[in-house]
């Protein structure tokens, strides 16, 4: 049995959970703690965390680390949301938690926090059996998934929440008719298709997570004389709603408000952004009643951690773990006209990243994410072939299908796909610069090697077969500054050239993360051998090949 923790960092609150799990993969709660935090604001994109909101945060991290570890936790993830991932220095934020706190945060998109929340409503509410739609309001944003048993079928976030909304149209918590009247048209404007999309899609039943969500279901269960509302899964109606968030836009101050029986107090100034926002979608989406899950976010990173430890071992080629992968392999399709040529190419970065690891050091994780970056290096070419290294970025960092990944392994993934050719990454480029020191280091060795993966496939034939590390690059007493010598395995009676030559030509960056000269060789595949990556390889008559010596021909 082991202790683990997770930590919802959120645009209102931090959540701990912290939780024993059994070699079944059954676990028990040990204990919880909530922080009204507030660490984001602002009516539109929360663009910088305030010094104060920063304080509070650290302060609340460093008590959460210190109840998990005094618990026994083994552990501890963190997830930041929309306040940490829109600020412009959210940078600053997980510096300061990592150094002050102890605590490493995971940055996630929004299509990720949806599927985490997805994940954590499913162990708390029967659905397996049944489509349905999963509502999430937080303080930033507002996470919809459809699912169909476990399968997700659509998620989405979209950045509308309790205190966004109050920030917006309710200062301080105060409302006005008009200004109430121009909250439910700014939601309904701002969900756009999103109620046809999940319309058409259907559901049986629809449930609702976050603290916004319970405190309202518990004042609906007052308000119709269920004194048990703490006990047992709360559930209300449309009716029972729009009675309720009337009554409560009706009340203008944060203090009028107390006067309704089952609100707490330090959410009586956001309330009214977050019953109207669930008001409105009740109506968009001809939602009747509503149940109330008591997991979310947090419970779904707590499963995550423990699917991730429970995970079988993975296949020595494509390492991308089942969920990862099927997103990977969405974008890969919608945008490749050739997906053989990115397939071929990540099976020689692959290879030269596994040759490679006594020098550049980076672990299984990290060769997941290259071979993400491998796949999708070229998807920018369905916007234009010109700079479409650029292009291949935007698509990567925007795509609402890369499932499984947090935001910085998703810059990380776009940034090895933006330096795959042409410039080399450099500190001037505002998104390199943002990274830290080893991102830093492993979009460089990843963007390097996929280089020269690139290169022995230049003329999109395959006629590069393998490719292998012949010099030991961690052995003892070899030279720094001596060579890397690479081995091409190529087709018999077939021209190389070209590859040989393109993949020296664009080694230039791995020799500056080597230390070394690149030399490459060629061998040729023997006659009737298998050349599957799987297969040893058989040394045959190498060929040296070195800047200059062959030239492209026309």
């Amino acid at each position: 049995m082991s202790v683990i923790a997770a930590i919802d960092v959120g645009t209102n609150s931090f959540h701990l959970v912290v939780a024993s799990v059994d070699a079944d993969g059954h676990f028990e709660v040990l204990t919880r703690e909530r922080e009204p935090v507030r660490l984001g604001s602002g009516g539109e994109d929360m663009k910088r965390l305030e010094p104060d909101a920063m304080d509070r945060g650290i302060s609340a991290l460093g008590r959460m680390r210190r109840i998990a570890d005094h618990a026994g936790a083994v552990s501890v993830t963190a997830v930041a949301t929309s306040a940490v991932r829109e600020a412009d220095n959210r940078a600053e934020f997980t510096e300061r938690a990592h150094l002050e706190a102890g605590v490493d945060i995971e940055v996630v998109s929004g299509v990720e926090e949806a599927r985490l929340i997805h994940l954590g409503v499913l162990a708390a509410v029967p659905l397996l059996d049944k489509r349905h739609l999963v509502i999430d309001i937080g303080g930033g944003s507002t996470e919809f998934i459809v699912g169909d048993g476990a399968e997700p079928l659509l998620l989405r976030s979209v950045k509308l929440g309790s205190i966004r909304l109050t920030d917006r149209f309710f200062p301080k918590g105060r409302t006005r008719k008009r200004a109430v009247r121009e909250c439910r048209i700014y939601v309904e404007s701002f969900l756009g298709r999103l109620p046809a999309e999940i319309g058409e899609l259907g559901f049986e039943t629809a449930v609702g997570s976050s603290g916004t969500i319970m405190a309202l279901a518990r004042m609906c269960a007052l308000r119709r004389g269920d004194r048990d509302s703490r006990t047992g899964r709360l559930s209300f109606t449309a009716k029972e709603l729009r009675s309720l968030a009337a009554d409560l836009a009706g009340a203008t101050t944060p203090g009028r408000r107390l006067d309704i029986e089952g609100l707490e107090e330090r959410r009586a100034d956001i309330i009214v952004g977050g019953a109207l926002l669930l008001s409105e979608t009740f109506k968009l989406l001809g939602i009747k009643r509503m149940e109330v899950s008591d997991y979310a976010l947090r419970e779904g990173i707590l499963f995550e951690q423990m699917r991730r430890a429970a995970a079988p071992g993975l296949d020595p080629f494509h390492r991308l773990e089942d969920l990862r992968r099927s997103g990977v392999m969405y974008v890969a399709n919608s945008y490749h006209e050739d997906l053989g040529h990115a397939e071929h190419i990540t099976d020689l970065a692959l290879e030269l990243f596994d040759g490679l690891s006594p020098l550049h050091g980076l672990g299984e994780e990290d060769r997941e994410l290259f071979e993400a970056a491998a796949l999708l290096h070229n998807v920018g070419i369905f916007i234009s072939h010109s700079a479409h290294h650029r292009h291949s970025y935007y698509i990567i960092r925007n795509s609402e299908h890369l499932t499984g990944f947090t935001e910085r392994e998703i810059e990380i993934i776009a940034q090895v796909a933006r330096y795959h050719r042409k410039s080399a990454p450099k500190s001037k480029h505002p998104e390199f610069a943002s990274l830290g020191s080893a991102d830093k280091n492993k979009v460089r060795w990843m963007a390097a090697m996929l280089r020269v993966a690139i290169g022995l496939d230049r003329s999109n034939r395959q006629v590069v077969t393998r490719v292998r590390v012949t010099n030991e690059p961690g052995e003892p007493g070899t030279h720094p500054d001596g060579e890397l010598q690479l081995v091409a395995r190529v087709s018999p009676g077939v021209d190389t050239s070209v590859e040989l030559f393109t993949a020296r030509a664009r080694s230039d960056l791995l020799e500056a993360v080597t230390g070394r000269t690149v030399v490459i060789e060629s061998e040729v595949a023997e006659t009737g051998r298998a050349t599957h990556p799987t297969n040893g390889m058989q040394s045959c008559q190498p060929t040296k090949i070195r800047s200059g010596s062959v030239s492209i021909p026309p």
